[in-house]
């Protein structure tokens, strides 16, 4: 099956991020200002993971918070519950119906040749099972909406390409039902390193910056970040191409500054201190309309709990429909079968 229901013309396409509380600049660049951007031509379908979550081991006491502070986020950065669906994972119960459903399919070999489970698992001395079959969640996340396409980066193929083996499995056991769903390929933005200049941002590295952080705190966290280690005083030449902080001038200063910037960095002219507070600026002149759109919606949180109860009953009537074909093509519907 190649092609998959989708509101009028345009193809569905579902992407989800896990729950850690407010979105951060690692988030914005690697998913966020792609997903926004893709929803006048996608029937989108944006969800909160955050039964991926417990699977690491997340706070109970925390989590609702956390749920909601990224819900604010989606919305802040123009995710839009007028052009998609936005919901949480767990209000979605055929979501973990049908992952328990493909564990029929899906050889236990596959799992364990997933990067992600290999490291995950490296310095645990029990694993969970939910570690190894995350990748079966994750397929049945975008399988239960029949997604034509997920938007990813070039380093999140393999992730994608279990959810694609998956579905071709049950087809062929079951009879076609799914589509085999296409890794939508974005702009290369390489991967986001992290304010300490090695990691991948992340905020439980303390290596990145909240996107609605007021502009004091944009610099408080910008004025940390390692540049170039060879350069040591003011007056010596920079290689900006090793530097992190320039690479991170590509995505908020214009073409005609960066290039001054590279000119004078390679000439010792303008100083590390210098170059992160122009970026700083930037950053935070970017994520101003957020800003202020999330105070709107810390203003009114039962807007937002709405648009997550909408979002979750608009996904449970896809859910049930797709849920309800799989069942019967294994078999599961006794009482209409012998009616």
């Amino acid at each position: 099956m190649s092609d998959t229901p989708s509101t009028g013309a345009k193809k569905r396409i579902f992407s989800g991020m896990q729950p850690s509380g407010e979105a951060h600049l690692g988030n914005y660049l690697g998913a966020l200002r792609r997903w926004v951007g893709m929803q006048d031509d996608y029937d989108c379908i944006w969800c909160i993971v955050d039964e991926h979550a417990i699977t690491a081991g997340a706070d109970p006491a925390s989590m609702p918070a956390m749920v909601f502070d990224l819900a604010v986020s989606y919305l802040a950065v123009g995710l839009d519950p007028e052009k998609a669906i936005i919901f949480v994972q767990s209000d979605v119960p055929e979501h973990t119906e049908l992952a328990w459903l493909f564990n029929a399919v899906t050889p236990v070999g596959d799992l364990e040749r997933m990067t992600q489970y290999k490291d995950k698992s490296q310095n645990l001395e029990s694993i969970p099972a939910g570690i190894l079959n995350y990748p079966i969640l994750q397929a049945a996340d975008i399988l239960l909406y029949k997604a034509y396409g997920v938007p990813v980066g070039a380093d999140q193929k393999q992730h994608l390409e279990l959810t694609r083996e998956i579905a071709r499995k049950f087809n062929a056991a079951y009879g076609d039902t799914f589509p085999v769903t296409e890794p939508l390929i974005g702009e290369d933005v390489g991967r986001i390193v992290g304010l300490d200049g090695k990691s991948k941002m992340s905020k439980s590295l303390n290596n990145t910056v909240p996107v609605l952080s007021e502009p004091d705190d944009v610099w408080a966290r910008v004025r940390t970040a390692v540049t170039d280690p060879q350069r040591v005083r003011r007056d010596d030449p920079g290689r900006p191409e090793v530097c992190n902080v320039y690479s991170l001038h590509a995505f908020f200063t214009d073409d005609t500054t960066r290039t001054d910037i590279e000119t004078r960095c390679r000439a010792g002219t303008i100083g590390c201190v210098d170059c992160k507070r122009i970026l700083s600026d930037n950053i935070s002149d970017a994520f101003a309309p957020y800003r202020e759109r999330a105070r709107q919606y810390l203003e009114n949180p039962d807007q937002v709990r709405r648009v997550l109860n909408e979002g979750a009953e608009k996904a449970r009537v896809i859910a049930r429909e797709t849920l309800a074909e799989t069942k019967q093509r294994m078999g599961l519907n006794w009482r209409e079968a012998l009616s």
